[in-house]
């Protein structure tokens, strides 16, 4: 019988959502590792109880936790992540030198093919892979070694190596984002690494043409057309059709084009979804009402989902990693927020409801579509 199992990060524990296919109903486990701020969860596509996650806290600093039965028990696997690229420094919002530091995960990526193989991404901004399920980390160093280094500035967030993509139908090809980076593509495993922010604008660089600097918030992409991206920038909804070589806009109708996510329909490729927040400075909806919007078009016609969302006194936020897509066949969407809620569609979107109302605020949401 499907099910489907929603992974929940927030920033004093994780929580496990558990539903069958109809998701009317759901089990809530947790917290697990309570009171830690747990940045992201993820599981692999291969063995769906092998699961990731990563816990932070000023005490006891960055722990990676493995599980392998679907999160009912967890155990440390190995934490020295070990820069390999060139040493040195960064520039700062002041210009001065920062040394390159190791704080958190931000993100892990299993492999599409290897249930032992898993990329994480980390601040300061680097990728690291492990082959033997997180026991050990080997940096891809040429991520760094591109030379553009010393040009990357940390978002508010921090300098985060956020968002991780693996081409399903090409194994060496992966894509990432880092904020105020841009986004890169790898075309060799992970052994050197393209600028890919062609087309992409930003008031606060002088350069219309810079390389990178560009503060991308996330980047999607369907299975089934690994070469069309969708990303939210800092300001923009954008899109490329050749795997990042250029981008163009496609905000559209949008009442505002500054977000966090962005994701992609399971069967609909150009079904796409963003979460409109006022500014860069007020993060939360426009109005206080809560909204989702979907393209059907691929960008620039959007609509309003707001069914069961919402629609005053509203003024949460939805973080770069906090939404996710299951792949039933008509898919679920899920999001969290800053509140604590975590909000689920069983119809892509057309209506909503609160599976949680009161966790601590929300930092990543995955879903794993199980049978």
């Amino acid at each position: 019988m499907t099910s489907v199992r929603v992974l929940v990060g927030t920033r004093k524990g994780a929580f496990v959502l558990t539903s069958d296919g109809k998701r009317d109903k759901w089990e809530v486990s947790g917290p697990h590792f309570p009171g830690l701020e747990i940045f992201h969860m993820k599981g692999s596509p291969l063995n769906p109880d092998r699961l990731y996650a990563s816990q932070c806290s000023d005490w006891f600093g960055q722990v990676v936790h493995r599980s392998d039965d679907g999160g009912k028990t967890w155990s440390p696997v190995s934490n020295e992540f070990l820069y390999e690229g060139i040493p040195g420094t960064h520039q700062w919002y002041d210009g001065t030198p920062h040394p390159w530091d190791f704080r958190r995960v931000w993100h892990f990526e299993p492999s599409l093919t290897d249930v032992d193989t898993v990329y994480a991404g980390v601040e300061d901004a680097a990728l690291f892979r492990s082959t033997d399920g997180g026991m050990s980390w080997t940096e891809l160093a040429g991520l760094r070694q591109h030379g553009t280094g010393p040009n990357w500035q940390p978002g508010a967030g921090g300098m985060c190596l956020h968002t991780i993509l693996l081409d399903p139908s090409n194994p060496a090809r992966i894509y990432i984002a880092i904020s105020a980076a841009g986004a890169f593509r790898s075309d060799d495993a992970g052994a050197s690494w393209l600028p890919i922010n062609r087309g992409l604008k930003s008031e606060y660089i002088p350069d219309p043409d810079a390389e990178v600097g560009h503060c991308v918030h996330h980047v999607a992409l369907h299975p089934a057309r690994p070469n069309v991206l969708f990303m939210q920038k800092h300001w923009d909804v954008m899109r490329s059709d050749n795997a990042g070589d250029s981008w163009y806009e496609i905000s559209g109708n949008l009442p505002t084009d500054f977000g966090f996510v962005v994701d992609v329909h399971a069967h609909e490729p150009d079904t796409v979804y963003v979460v409109p927040i006022k500014s860069d400075s007020e993060h939360y909806p426009l109005d206080g009402k809560l909204a989702v919007y979907r393209s059907r078009t691929g960008g620039n016609e959007w609509e309003a989902l707001t069914k069961g969302l919402p629609q005053r006194d509203c003024y949460v936020n939805v973080l770069r990693d906090a939404m996710a897509i299951d792949k039933l066949d008509s898919c679920g969407v899920y999001f969290g927020t800053t509140g604590g809620q975590v909000y689920a569609s069983a119809d892509a979107g057309d209506n909503w409801s609160a599976v949680v109302h009161d966790l601590p605020a929300v930092l990543s949401v995955e879903v794993q579509t199980l049978s």
